[in-house]
């Protein structure tokens, strides 16, 4: 496999972006408590188009209490959009799932070089502790400022390894500042969770503390692989190499037997105690919901190490959609696809569409079939879909090709008239309650199954078609009349009930030839039944 576009290192990846207008940089002072992730926040909830996020570089950065940073802080780098996504793969947004299916079946091993970027600075020691020192001297923002306890860290790749196998895991779980030298880590314990807690579970048999380090920026490749939740032994740092088509560069860390990529921005090593947890949290998590205090895992730093001229890079998470969703989003739902199109064979499956607005993707994915797929291949690729990962697939619906999966007021409509909630509906008990709020209800929850799909042919819909639509979107740009922004479906179709005749009706009214229509249907006038009756039932 030759090496791909995807750019090697965090800062390359910036300036491809800003080269390309994909990023915003600002220049004026921020506080990093206050208001730089609720400004970022604002393109995911100010009505603003996919098209008009961008990545932030924010290069005058200070805390509540008036201290500057030198260091900037990058915000939506990562995947603000598919677009920036893809762009740190190196390849076009169609291309996404090709990438992440070959860098799985054909991992490149990484290598180690003893000289390294991610070390020109290294802290250890009293300049770990010393005021301003450690953990504070990293431009760490709030996440969400009014609840969260702490600043967090959130583009993480936490790299921990399997004492016995020594088989390495990176994952992204935040870390919560608690001190200079101090972090509380979450890693998700719930089926499906985190491989570091797995990790975790060894060293604490073992009566051992867990190495770990925590790399705050690298290359998108390889820090796309720690929310990917690839199985447990597959070795992240490979898969990586696969998506950049060459080996990544490692360099063992400083304090720690663990190796992290050579040209990331900062590196936090550490040791995590097994003996005891600490409380951790409140900080706003992605199911949307603030997630409260938790006894998590507690991190001791032994070292930070660092380039020269490191950026900080953060994600904004919380109520989706957000960075964290997108980033999920646009490489899980065609590991779905391929999945159930190529392992399980589903017969006619076009897309997999997993919903982002509020629920994060998780809970709502939507199967798109052709029309010719048979109710059996739906109804597999429902179960499919609901069974490849314990957190995914709460609820499963599936529609035919000429519904829009983005649009919920369409799915809704499929729902209404195309599904017969007696038989084309079916839930499934006895599933986990996977990612979520603490708070209420928990146990064992269940899986909803909807085929929405239409069964037989259906009356076209009923909006002008679609060549007289577009002529009006022409006029109404032509008087500057407020900006449209077209939401599938916006014009009207066929869906196979429908007739030579009809269509000749419909041309001769927009001809204005209206009262032809009329004389024909003078000459077929009849008695002999109530009205309302179907001119089919009569005629045939």
């Amino acid at each position: 496999m030759t090496g791909t576009d995807a750019p090697r290192d965090l800062q390359e990846h910036l300036r491809r972006l800003e080269d390309r207008g994909l990023l915003r940089r600002i220049d004026r002072e921020i506080d990093k408590d206050n208001e730089l992730h609720p400004l970022v926040r604002w393109q995911f909830q100010g009505g603003l188009t996919e098209k008009e996020r961008s990545a932030f570089l924010f290069t005058n950065v200070v805390d509540a209490k008036g201290r500057k940073f030198d260091m900037p802080v990058t915000v939506g780098a990562l995947a603000a959009t598919p677009e920036i996504y893809a762009a740190g793969l190196g390849v076009p947004v169609a291309e996404i799932g090709d990438v992440w299916v070959r860098a799985m079946q054909r991992p490149i091993q990484p290598e180690t070089v003893t000289d390294a970027p991610c070390q020109e600075v290294v802290l250890t020691g009293s300049d770990l502790v010393n005021e301003g020192g450690g953990m504070a001297a990293l431009p760490v923002p709030v996440s969400t400022p009014g609840f969260d306890a702490a600043p967090y860290l959130t583009a993480t790749l936490v790299v921990t390894k399997d004492p016995e196998s020594g088989i390495r895991n990176m994952g992204t779980y935040r870390g919560q500042l608690k001190a200079k030298d101090r972090l509380g880590v979450r890693m998700a314990s719930r089926l499906g969770g985190a491989g570091g807690y797995q990790h975790w579970l060894k060293y604490k048999a073992r009566g051992e503390k867990m190495p770990v380090a925590i790399v705050v920026g690298c290359a998108p490749a390889v820090l796309f692989t720690g929310p990917q939740k690839l199985p447990i032994d597959d070795d992240e740092m490979a898969v990586a190499g696969g998506l950049i088509g060459a080996p990544v560069r490692t360099v063992r860390c400083k304090t720690v037997d663990l190796e992290v990529p050579a040209d990331a921005e900062i590196v936090i090593e550490g040791e995590i105690a097994t003996d005891y947890l600490e409380p951790e949290g409140p900080f706003g998590e992605s199911h949307g919901h603030v997630a409260l205090e938790d006894f998590n895992m507690s991190m001791r730093v032994t070292a930070i190490t660092m380039k020269k001229s490191a950026t900080f890079i953060s994600i904004v998470s919380q109520v989706t959609p957000s960075e964290s969703s997108t980033l999920k989003k646009v490489a899980y739902e065609p590991l779905y696809f391929e999945h159930l199109k190529t392992v399980l064979n589903v017969k006619g499956i076009k897309r997999v569409v997993m919903h982002e607005p509020l629920t994060n993707i998780r809970k709502v994915i939507f199967l798109q079939f052709d029309r010719t797929a048979p109710q059996t291949e739906i109804w597999r690729g429902l179960q499919g879909a609901a069974s490849l990962q314990a957190q995914c697939g709460k609820v499963v619906i599936a529609v035919s090709d000429d519904i829009e999966p983005n649009n919920a007021d369409a799915i809704f409509w499929s729902i209404a008239y195309r599904s017969n909630l007696s038989t084309d509906m079916h839930v499934t008990p006895y599933r986990s309650g996977g990612h979520g709020p603490k708070s209420g209800r928990s146990g064992a929850d269940a899986t909803l199954m909807i085929d929405a799909t239409l069964k037989a042919d259906m009356p076209p819909l009923a909006m002008p078609r679609e060549k007289f639509m577009l002529r009006a979107k022409d006029i109404w740009e032509e008087l500057d009349l407020p900006r449209l922004t077209p939401q599938p479906p916006w014009h009207g179709y066929e869906l196979g009930d429908w007739s030579e005749q009809w269509s000749d009706y419909a041309d001769r009214a927009v001809s204005g030839d209206w009262e032809v229509n009329g004389e024909i249907t003078e000459k077929r006038q009849k008695d002999g039944m109530k009205p309302e009756t179907p001119v089919r039932d009569i005629e045939g």
